[in-house]
């Protein structure tokens, strides 16, 4: 059974997403991410869940944010750890095993910071049409899913609830962040943190098309990476014994729903409810790259 809505009484809620909801920590500086099993496409929320995605995302990034940490020394994160604060009930507490995150209050960016390591999505959509990609010349003559000669920092705005971000240039970004000299330092790291994930990725598998990451800045103006981290609903993933330039990939991600709303005709369709099936499909697919990724069984690893 999917899970599509949080009610945590014990604590103030202060935002809801299209995947997850906020809350305040009682008596501390901290909040409490936690991740339900809505899962949107196109910007639009579906009307039923896929069972067990929230946990699967918060799992997954948790794994992300210790490997990142390691392979990076000096990058900060949000993430604190997956124990819920003692003050929660233990009805709550049931409710949302292995969905929470607990997370320092940081100012978030208004900015998504995508990196992209091959040409795909819309990307391949706008080099069809003008041979560029966010508005950056690529080389003539690539394919789709063929691997750019160097990642690329693609970044978008961070639009409110109902509506769609919008592509812009990365000499723009400082636009809305308001400070050109924090711009490039997010620039660079989403650079850097794609590169060594991708590695990691590869190691395993699994290659990483793109990705998005979120970043925050505290009160003395240092960058932490915060949000979700490189999971299938922030990523796209595509095995790497598959791979074949020229062609759509067998990917692990939410591709399968977009594709499936693509074929029926949904494309930004408000009110639609996936099918059993498709649901089941993705589901297995985000437990497969859990696998891959962290080497561990998703159902023994939530089973504990």
């Amino acid at each position: 059974m999917a899970l599509t809505t949080i009610n945590l009484p014990s604590m103030e809620k202060i935002a809801s997403g299209k995947v997850r909801d906020l809350f305040v920590v009682p008596n501390s500086d901290n909040l409490l991410f936690v991740a339900s099993d809505r899962v949107s496409a196109f910007d639009v929320v579906m009307e039923n869940g896929i069972p067990n995605k929230g946990a699967i995302l918060t799992l997954a990034s948790a794994h992300w944010f210790k490997v990142l940490t390691e392979r990076i020394p000096d990058l900060k994160t949000h993430f604190i750890g997956t124990d819920l604060p003692a003050s929660v009930p233990a009805a709550e507490a049931a409710q949302v095993k292995n969905r929470s995150m607990l997370v320092r209050k940081l100012e978030v960016l208004p900015i998504e910071a995508i990196v992209r390591g091959y040409l795909t999505g819309s990307a391949y959509k706008e080099y069809q049409a003008k041979g560029t990609v966010h508005g950056i010349q690529m080389p003539a003559g690539m394919q789709l899913s063929e691997k750019f000669p160097q990642a690329i920092y693609t970044p978008s705005t961070k639009a409110p609830a109902g509506e769609h971000d919008e592509n812009i240039h990365p000499d723009d970004a400082w636009k809305e962040i308001g400070d050109k000299d924090l711009a490039d330092k997010v620039h660079q790291l989403a650079l850097k943190i794609y590169t060594n994930a991708a590695e990691y990725a590869a190691e395993r598998g699994i290659i990483i098309a793109d990705t998005k990451f979120e970043f925050a800045k505290d009160a003395e103006g240092n960058l932490y990476l915060v949000d979700e981290v490189l999971t299938p609903d922030s990523s796209r993933f595509w095995r790497q014994d598959t791979y074949e330039v020229g062609k759509e990939q067998d990917s692990f991600d939410k591709q399968f729903i977009r594709n499936w709303l693509i074929k029926e005709g949904l494309k930004g369709k408000e009110g639609v409810t996936l099918p059993e099936d498709i649901c089941r499909a993705t589901s297995d697919k985000y437990k497969e790259a859990f696998l891959k990724l962290t080497g561990s069984n998703f159902d023994e690893v939530a089973s504990q």
